[in-house]
């Protein structure tokens, strides 16, 4: 049994980060003439190699909030300090954020009701709720599925609102779960294909338009025409944006692509376009699949704040006792 699950996670996130952040906007094209390979320095936010960005930050102050105790308020605050004053951040400054999680923190700083902050139009469907979700797998993991969707549902919304996040997160965390249980990867795909469904079917809290958006992932046809799961489309039917839909696509993708930690994540980043967060995405899954000690030591070392994220793992996973 892994004992290191918290830690596979959270560094798998922090290390696909890290590798991405030199590269962040670079297109396809560019990155198959000019692969990562390795931890790279300075680029496109001139930051030390080693550097993660707002997806584990933001993921970090879930996982303090769960340390501490589950409470949307002092997540709430923690955004806000993170983004004012440089919480958990890996050099004590805040250098990348996106446009709704920005909006969003600005309306927690007016006092707004956190399940009401994140926007609600089609436009704010970006992966800022995506990249940071995961560590609430290892407090809901035993809940029945309807509360699981309910907490899933509320801490998105503290940034991204829209049925369509929330809803990319809910099938990311039922992904993860399998994985946590040690179910094999295609067999983990199948079941949350079928358990996602299921509750879709019996709840309806959207549309079949919005469920179609993971068609995908959870198969429903269109019509009389069947669709192939994720990973039987080539590359160049994946795109890597920053829009939820696509940086799950892609990040799931990578997972069926390739069999160890390293390739996954290099291959994440190496898509291009938003690559620090596809590769933090696939390096959360990766992570709970191949376990701790298939994330490269090399790159542990060089991580901004390593023992901070060790540490930090340690108190989650005496909290909750995992």
């Amino acid at each position: 049994m892994n004992s290191k699950l918290i830690h596979s996670a959270l560094f798998g996130i922090a290390v696909g980060d890290a590798l991405g952040v030199p590269v962040e906007f670079r297109d396809r094209k560019y990155l198959k003439a000019n692969p990562v390979m390795d931890m790279l320095a300075y680029g496109t936010h001139n930051q030390p190699a080693g550097t993660w960005s707002d997806d584990s930050s933001l993921t970090f102050c879930l996982a303090e909030t769960l340390v501490e105790g589950y409470s949307l308020k002092q997540l709430s605050n923690r955004f806000i300090n993170w983004y004012e004053y440089g919480y958990w951040t890996p050099h004590g400054e805040m250098f990348d954020v996106g446009t709704a999680t920005s909006k969003a923190i600005y309306r927690l700083e007016q006092g707004i009701n956190p399940v009401m902050a994140g926007g609600s139009d089609e436009s704010d469907n970006g992966n800022g709720s995506l990249m940071r979700i995961l560590p609430l797998l290892f407090y809901i993991k035993e809940m029945k599925i309807k509360d699981r969707f309910r907490y899933v549902s509320d801490v998105s919304s503290l940034t991204h609102r829209h049925i369509r996040s929330v809803l990319g997160c809910f099938i990311y965390i039922e992904f993860a779960l399998q994985l946590l249980k040690g179910v094999d990867r295609f067999e983990a795909f199948l079941q949350t294909k079928d358990t996602v469904n299921d509750f879709l079917n019996n709840n309806p809290i959207c549309s079949d338009n919005e469920i179609k958006k993971y068609c995908r992932i959870l198969m429903n046809p269109i019509g009389d025409y069947e669709i192939k799961p994720i990973y039987e489309y080539t590359e160049d039917k994946i795109e890597s944006s920053g829009y939820v839909v696509h940086s799950f696509e892609a990040a799931l993708w990578c997972i069926f692509k390739e069999n160890n930690f390293e390739d996954t994540v290099l291959r994440a980043v190496n898509l291009g376009s938003d690559t620090d967060t596809t590769a933090a995405i696939a390096g959360g899954l990766a992570g709970l699949l191949y376990g701790f000690d298939a994330i490269p030591q090399k790159w542990i070392d060089q991580l901004a704040r390593k023992d901070d994220i060790y540490n930090l793992c340690e108190r989650l996973k005496k909290k909750l006792k995992q």
